[in-house]
């Protein structure tokens, strides 16, 4: 600090210049402010960028606001330029006549394992599907392939339609061992199986159209009243039972009005020879 001299030239006591440094000492520290703690400058700093942000977002409403009003009123300046504009003097990223912030889009992860899974199961379900619908194919079409008329057994044509022995023959007969199978020569409804007058035992089946099939002089049979046959099914076996002079199966067959026809041309109709 200068030192003080009187106005007559004569410099100042020393006891004199210390009390005036100890003055203005005391002053300069009378009115410095001690310096504010850590914590309150963190409240301080966290405050002015709340302020700032509050900033920013009332002049985004602004700005939206504005671009929604008419050209007009903005002295011809259209709101998109206009809200452009603004937004990156204000360094607002992005495009601001949106109006609302970017969704960004969030990938989901989904599970491998579960996903191998579905896969895996839609396959098979398409693997039983179609074998389901091969097997229903192919029964189709052995179903159209299958004959619709046989033979009724295998053996020797012993005798035919007509009369024989001085009385007459209403069928035709086929020789075997006992116990060779006789099937239906077409497909019907049984409507009697078991013993018969002169047959010994008998199966009668009726077809779709009426007719009646006769088999007689069986061993034994296998089939009952009301069951379903089809073509070529056994439903018994030949035998030597009832007036009989050897194994055979004796076949006849009536019109739907009962009367006895040749068992021959019928079959032949219908793509069998005996």
């Amino acid at each position: 600090m200068a030192r003080h001299r009187s106005p007559g030239g004569q410099a100042p006591s020393p006891d004199l210049d210390d009390a005036l440094d100890g003055a203005a000492v005391r002053v300069r520290g009378t009115h410095r402010l001690p310096a504010p703690p850590s914590a309150l400058r963190g409240r301080v700093v966290v405050a002015a960028v709340a302020c700032g942000a509050f900033a920013a977002a009332a002049a985004g409403q602004t700005l939206q606001a504005a671009a929604t009003d008419s050209t007009d009123s903005h002295g011809g300046v259209t709101p998109l330029a206009s809200a452009r504009d603004a937004s990156a003097a204000f360094g607002v990223g992005g495009d601001a006549t949106a109006g609302a912030p970017e969704l960004l889009p969030v990938a989901r992860v989904s599970d491998a394992s579960a996903e191998v899974q579905k896969l895996s199961d839609s396959e098979h379900i398409t693997q039983a599907r179609q074998e389901r619908d091969d097997a229903a194919a192919k029964a189709a079409e052995a179903e159209k392939n299958k004959p619709k008329c046989v033979r009724f057994a295998q053996g020797t044509f012993t005798s035919g339609f007509g009369a024989r022995w001085g009385t007459s023959h209403l069928g035709v007969d086929i020789a075997n061992s006992i116990g060779t199978p006789i099937v239906a020569a077409m497909g019907g409804t049984v409507i009697e199986a078991g013993p018969a007058s002169g047959f010994g035992l008998w199966v009668r089946i009726q077809l779709d159209d009426g007719t009646i099939n006769v088999y007689g002089h069986m061993n034994s049979f296998s089939v009952r009243a009301g069951q379903k046959v089809e073509a070529g099914d056994k439903i018994a076996e030949i035998g030597n039972r009832g007036q009989s002079t050897g194994p055979h199966v004796h076949f006849e067959v009536w019109t739907p009005a009962g009367k006895k026809i040749n068992p021959q041309p019928w079959l032949a109709a219908r793509g069998v020879k005996l």
